[in-house]
């Protein structure tokens, strides 16, 4: 993907992040969704992901039914 953009044109790079964010958060969501479903601990999902476990559950902890 990185090749397909215009050097001169910031701004089919900045969509392209822009679209790259969105698509990560929401395989993020899916994933959290699926190891809360399968009992997954908050601590456990956090380390996966590099995080705190504070920051997952903030993040996750309303979109998911415990």
């Amino acid at each position: 993907m990185a090749e397909r953009t215009d050097p001169v044109d910031p701004e089919t790079g900045l969509r392209a992040v822009a679209a790259l964010r969105k698509l990560a958060d929401h395989l993020e969501a899916l994933h959290v969704r699926d190891a809360r479903a399968r009992n997954w601990s908050w601590q456990t999902i956090a380390d996966a992901l590099g995080v705190t476990r504070q920051a997952v559950h903030q993040k996750h902890a309303r979109r998911t039914q415990d």
